[in-house]
């Protein structure tokens, strides 16, 4: 079993044990994590905790696919860039950009990404995306792991499903835009780590969101 502890400066989530596995889609190639134990407990690896639980593999990946990897003393300033081309593209959109030591954490909010219980990408935030991309292009030695998350409103059970297609819907057209495979991690955490009370529409609006953590691959 894995244990993660990890506190962010502007979203406190707190991670306790959870069991997942890496998974590979026949179909897509897609490399996913999956939970072996689904509704076990609460918390799971977000943010830098998914990099922490998916780094050796990922990294395995990115060598395999010859994406070069960041010395030690230069990650600092390469995140500093991209972190600041990041909020350039994504000034006015409604994506914020937290950074969270060398990691960056892209919140796309429900409002902007899917339609209430919908997989299906909205038109308008391709735009988003395509943003995103072309950062992602120019910063090819960052992995991207996209989580997806829901509200509390139905099972438990049908929120993940829905939230991994969301992730799943994100990564396809990530990589259809020419974005590596091996550098594309999704997950699904349903209605978990809410960012507000289900208790209101807007709070449940808050907490049916994509998030994309950015992680530097280091020698």
């Amino acid at each position: 079993m894995l244990h993660f502890m990890k506190t962010r400066k502007n979203l406190v989530v707190l991670i306790i044990p959870f069991l997942f596995s890496c998974a590979t889609d026949p179909y897509t190639g897609e490399r996913k994590l999956s939970t072996t134990a689904k509704g076990a407990a609460v918390g799971a690896a977000v943010g830098a905790g998914v990099g922490a639980l998916a780094g050796r593999d990922t990294k395995s990946a990115l060598i395999g696919a010859g994406i070069g990897a960041l010395a030690g003393g230069t990650v600092g300033n390469y995140m500093d860039r991209q972190e600041a081309k990041l909020r350039q593209q994504l000034e006015g959109t409604g994506v914020s950009v937290t950074r969270q030591g060398d990691n960056l954490i892209l919140n796309m909010p429900g409002d902007i990404t899917f339609d209430l219980d919908r997989s299906d990408i909205k038109p308008h935030f391709y735009d988003v995306l395509n943003s995103v991309t072309l950062v992602l292009k120019e910063f090819r030695k960052t992995s991207i792991h996209i989580v997806g998350y829901t509200d509390s409103t139905g099972s438990f059970e049908y929120n993940i499903k829905l939230s991994e297609k969301r992730a799943e819907s994100v990564a396809a057209y990530l990589k259809a835009q020419g974005i590596h495979p091996a550098r594309v991690l999704t997950q699904g955490r349903g209605p978990q780590d809410p960012l507000a009370s289900n208790e209101t529409s807007a709070g449940r609006a808050l907490n049916r969101r994509v998030e994309l953590t950015l992680l530097p691959h280091v020698e």
